[in-house]
């Protein structure tokens, strides 16, 4: 595996991956940032942190789960509200399929740890015709995933290790928010997902009077509800023969 890893490595399609995740590493950099020093603010042990940033590698559900764990939450509702945020990867993987499914079974499985939601939507972008990926497209999927994986865990540790110096008055939690909306602003490309989000921030605000958090599992609810209706009422606009390859 290693081998083959620096097989792709050389190759100039890697560095163009990577290239193409540079333009938003800042806002993954402040989310893990954010999303470390959270984690030790909420209670959590630095070994505990550290063990959830590098397994976890999803900052949606951490942070979801973050505030349930400091309210002390059931342990049902804090793996029904990760089930929930990680839902989109059900979604994402059923696409990726079209070009990994040809690998042996560990690439597959040392591959999901590392597909992420941005990582699918420049690669997507670079390859649109859905094909097994060959080693140009192979090399590039790692070069944006070199580059993401070590935008999100490096502020991360780092604000895990920081954690105990960052006063709570700096605000990171706005700083949180902000980053997130970078990031959510650059999955908005089409009118569906624009829908889906909107309804979703209904939802939240909507239900925001539900005990421990529960809000933000409603909001998921809807707009993967409200994104299956639009896939439904407004299909893909391929040819038949295109969307079964």
């Amino acid at each position: 595996m290693s081998s083959t890893f620096l097989a792709l490595r050389r190759r100039p399609e890697f560095r163009e991956g990577a290239r193409d995740m540079l333009g938003i590493t800042l806002g993954i950099s402040a989310w893990g940032l954010v999303t470390g020093v959270a984690m030790i603010k909420s209670g959590l042990s630095l070994p505990l942190a550290l063990m959830m940033s590098l397994t976890v590698f999803a900052g949606s559900s951490q942070l979801a789960a973050l505030p349930l764990l400091a309210a002390g939450a059931p342990l049902w509702v804090l793996w029904a509200t990760a089930f929930c945020v990680n839902l989109r990867f059900v979604i994402f993987s059923a696409q990726w399929r079209f070009y990994l499914g040809h690998l042996p079974r560990r690439w597959r499985l040392f591959t999901g740890y590392f597909a992420a939601d941005l990582n699918y939507v420049a690669f997507m972008r670079r390859y649109p015709e859905p094909k097994p990926a060959d080693e140009p497209a192979l090399a590039y999927f790692w070069g944006g995933v070199a580059l993401n994986w070590s935008a999100w865990q490096v502020p991360s540790i780092a604000g895990i290790l920081l954690a105990d110096r960052v006063p709570t008055e700096w605000g990171l939690g706005f700083a949180g928010v902000l980053a997130l909306l970078g990031l959510t602003y650059s999955l908005l490309s089409d009118r569906k997902s624009w829908i889906s989000a909107g309804v979703a921030g209904c939802a939240a605000v909507a239900s925001y009077a539900l005990p421990l958090k529960l809000n933000i599992v409603v909001a998921i609810a809807a707009a993967v509800a409200m994104g299956l209706l639009l896939d439904h009422w407004m299909p893909d606009a391929r040819k038949p023969e295109e969307a079964v390859k």
